[in-house]
């Protein structure tokens, strides 16, 4: 049997295209005409010799063919992006230090350090957990080399990565949290907290009694709350635990600001070694990959939790 080499570009384009559940959104993404996009695609299904998409409603959803091509196109891509960091950062060694929130340690953690560590073995990478204002601290203190922060997008060392918008977070489970005209119960971080600000804010506005049922200074400890019903919570979404789910705006709940929370990269305006870039170049990549797919996935859970 003849083997057939398949196309990297057409592969990160049928990824993008599953990602955003568009033809015309992937299109816009990898900065290609929608046509162009659909010729990459029809030429996997000639090479494949199987449908790869289905309309599913407005969007794409992948057929039994495609969820095999994209499982295994993530990881060639996943290979071929190393390769080319590996070669690329040979030699490169030293320590870097990054700090970065809870909200993206558990989900998005294990896999930039994992990129980075396969293709900068040498390189010993120092991660600490903690919240904003105490990583930026210790940013300007000396401390660490980089930092991924939340809504300190004015700050003079500031990288926009992207801004995330807010949600209101519920558990997925059919659990009752509150009944209507009771105060709407809050699980929330201890303050000062800019997400604890502006839920409040967005109640107070809307006219709606709260109180605080659950206040907690770990996000694990959040989330466990909020799966229990003992509150609920505003946050990005960002990371969000499978067995909880966005909650529609509406109703007892106030709609909250579209303009988001912003994340970006901190360096203090320090000259960075050549393993700090590395590492910020794998961070933002895999961020923007991953804030897409978040935002797609959110999105359908969004719509599935306003039909249930």
């Amino acid at each position: 049997m003849k083997l057939i080499n398949l196309d990297i570009d057409a592969l990160r384009t049928i990824v993008t295209a599953q990602q955003l559940g568009s033809f015309n959104r992937a299109a816009m993404q990898i900065g290609r005409s929608q046509s162009a996009v659909s010729q990459q695609i029809h030429k996997l299904e000639e090479q494949i010799g199987e449908p790869l998409f289905r309309r599913h409603g407005r969007g794409l959803a992948l057929t039994d063919a495609g969820d095999v091509v994209v499982a295994y196109a993530r990881r060639i891509l996943d290979l071929n992006d190393e390769m080319v960091l590996a070669a690329r950062g040979h030699g490169i060694a030293g320590v870097v230090r990054l700090g970065l929130p809870a909200d993206f340690a558990e989900a998005w953690l294990p896999t930039v350090l994992g990129r980075f560590k396969r293709s900068h073995p040498a390189v010993h990478v120092e991660v600490v957990v903690d919240r904003n204002r105490r990583l930026l601290e210790r940013l300007d203190n000396g401390d660490l080399d980089l930092v991924l922060a939340l809504n300190n997008a004015t700050r003079g060392d500031a990288e926009a990565i992207a801004s995330l918008p807010l949600v209101w977070i519920g558990p997925r489970a059919d659990i009752e949290v509150w009944r209507s005209g009771e105060p709407i119960p809050l699980a929330v971080y201890e303050a000062p907290c800019f997400f604890r600000e502006k839920a409040l804010a967005a109640l107070d506005q809307a006219g709606i009694a709260w109180r605080i049922a659950f206040s907690s200074s770990s996000l694990r400890g959040l989330w466990a709350a909020v799966e229990a019903g003992l509150g609920i919570t505003l946050r990005t979404g960002a990371g969000l635990p499978d067995n909880l789910r966005a909650l529609v705006a509406g109703g007892d709940l106030p709609a909250v600001p579209k303009l988001g929370i912003s994340l970006s990269l901190h360096d203090a305006k320090r000259t960075m070694t050549p393993a700090a870039k590395r590492l910020r170049s794998i961070v933002v990549e895999t961020l923007e990959n991953q804030l897409l797919t978040t935002a797609h996935h959110n999105t359908a859970r969004i719509s599935d939790s306003s039909r249930a």
